[in-house]
């Protein structure tokens, strides 16, 4: 049988998926001894206990005993690192899970200071930030590049924009050029979807999302909600009240939903998080984001239309940020805070690829285990194959192609724990090369 260890180590953002480094397979005379006892050089017992000596590492040495004692599940035979060849080890290579952060911007006549701040902090304060942090991100404008209050981002997150042409950089950034008004944001955005922009950019916003990416939308607005949508046939109204608002959130989140569930999730497993720079009411301190479990308000800061209820449900709906839109003001420190929210609500990407096969070696998918071992000290958790998706159970993974996916039950409780360790332990075919 052979171990792939995954590990997971302790970063600021949870959002990672697994890939291996697979060591080389060394053909070995060793055996494990009795419970409780080890071999030359071999696995301890299956009950954990070990002699001295027990454990194979990826050098040759011998590791700690009892090391990877397994007991298998998945067929009638014990599945142990010994069961086929030697036992081989090897640390996961991580990598941040991919966001693709959606900005709506209002290009109302209101809005020309707030929006002079995007384009001031939309590079330094918010794209270098998650930059820096490793997350594979794409950054996405749904706003006017050349009427009304205009956004022209410009470099490095742009190509360079003129001004009649915003300078999309593939696979970074990328403009849809359609004009915001006052109270139709969310409307445009189902609109837009599969629609191309006056610059035939594509076949709508939606074509430069990533389905294995986390959505991240930013409502950027100093107005409240009231529009009907072609797409959807709904209308959508906030009325400036906290009723209105959590009855228009939950209608347009249904509608985002049905839209493609396969980029926005499900109502049980969203794939999106909502945020809202509106004209809510400051917090204290004042560049301090309201937070998702912060109830709905009315109040508003002193040079907004309205509150944006709606966007205010949405975000307490998705786990979303909210924060001041007046004047722009702070909005270095507000671009700041929002990028790390973006990085702290990222997620545990929960698949990861098989390992390759060891030269000369055919490993056997379908005598295999995944094994969690929280960091907290908790006892090991075995995770076994199940056929497919539909047929998911507590503690268990199934396989697609070369791809490990792990049950939701699996997923939810690996990231939980950012320390967690799992392994992957493989059969040899029997019939495969020697």
């Amino acid at each position: 049988m052979r171990s792939f260890g995954l590990s997971f180590p302790t970063f600021v953002a949870g959002a990672v998926a697994c890939g291996m480094l697979v060591a080389s397979c060394s053909s070995s005379d060793e055996t494990a001894g009795p419970s409780g006892a080890s071999g030359n050089g071999g696995q301890g017992g299956i009950d954990g206990g070990g002699g001295a000596s027990g454990g194979w590492m990826p050098d040759g040495s011998a590791g700690a005993a009892g090391t990877l004692l397994i007991e298998a599940g998945v067929t009638d035979s014990k599945l142990t690192p010994d069961a086929a060849c030697a036992a081989q080890s090897a640390e996961a290579t991580l990598v941040k899970k991919p966001v693709d952060i959606i900005f709506v911007i209002d290009n109302s006549g209101s809005m020309g200071t707030e929006n002079a701040a995007v384009v001031t902090n939309v590079n330094q304060n918010f794209a270098q930030i998650i930059q820096a942090s490793g997350i594979d991100y794409r950054v996405i404008l749904l706003t006017s590049h050349t009427t009304g209050q205009e956004v022209q981002v410009g470099p490095p997150l742009s190509s360079g924009a003129t001004s009649t042409v915003p300078g999309n950089n593939p696979p970074i950034f990328y403009h849809y050029d359609r004009s915001v008004g006052s109270h139709n944001s969310l409307c445009l955005a189902l609109d837009t979807y599969a629609t191309p922009d006056v610059h035939s950019f594509g076949q709508g916003w939606g074509t430069w999302l990533r389905p294995e990416a986390l959505k991240l939308f930013v409502e950027i607005t100093d107005d409240g909600i009231s529009c009907a949508s072609q797409k959807s046939g709904h209308t959508y109204n906030d009325a400036n009240s906290v009723a209105g608002g959590k009855t228009s959130a939950e209608a347009w989140d249904k509608d985002l939903l049905a839209l493609d569930p396969a980029q926005f999730g499900t109502e049980t497993e969203r794939n999106y998080v909502f945020y809202s720079i509106i004209g809510i009411s400051a917090n204290q301190p004042p560049n301090k984001p309201w937070e998702p479990t912060d109830a709905v308000m009315t109040s508003e800061c002193p040079t907004a239309a309205d509150p944006g209820t709606g966007y205010q449900w949405l975000s307490n709906m998705t786990g979303g940020l909210k924060f001041p839109v007046c004047e722009g003001s702070g909005f270095d420190a507000v671009f700041q805070k929002l990028a790390e929210g973006v990085i702290q609500g990222a997620k545990l990407a929960c698949d990861f690829e098989m390992p390759a096969a060891p030269p000369g070696e055919d490993l056997d998918p379908n005598n295999m285990l995944v094994n969690y071992t929280p960091s907290d000290g908790s006892p090991l958790v075995e995770f076994k194959k199940v056929a497919n998706a539909a047929a998911c159970i507590d503690n268990a993974f199934y396989i697609e192609g070369t791809t490990i996916h792990l049950c939701p039950q699996a997923c939810t409780l690996v990231q939980a724990d950012d320390n967690a360790k799992m392994d992957v332990l493989f059969g040899c075919k029997q019939d495969g090369p020697a």
